[in-house]
């Protein structure tokens, strides 16, 4: 039996242990493919985008007035290089799929 892979610390949305995994095995240059749910009302699209993995950082947000750190909202955020040179980054949530492109 395997230990699963511990999770990625995120207040808001947790990251599954098997993205976890995914992400903490990507090296810097290897393409990847991105899926997210967009909402907008009662309507809702997929959509992708592909690029060069660079990094997995956390996003730290908080209110405009002072508040205690527990406030804070911390999200897994992902940085890219689009095929165009773009630097990009895309917050994760709980419908993210990220995907190793050979």
């Amino acid at each position: 039996m395997t230990t699963p892979y511990p999770s990625l610390p995120s207040s808001t949305r947790p990251v599954s242990s098997e993205l976890s995994k995914l992400l903490s095995e990507l090296k810097p240059g290897q393409k990847i493919k991105l899926t997210q749910t967009v909402r907008v009302g009662d309507r809702e699209w997929p959509t992708t985008v592909t690029g060069a993995f660079r990094n997995v950082s956390f996003l730290a947000t908080g209110l405009a007035t002072q508040r205690l750190p527990e406030d804070d909202i911390v999200v897994v955020t992902v940085h890219f290089t689009k095929e165009n040179g773009e630097l990009s980054s895309i917050a994760l949530d709980e419908q993210s799929k990220v995907e190793v492109v050979s």
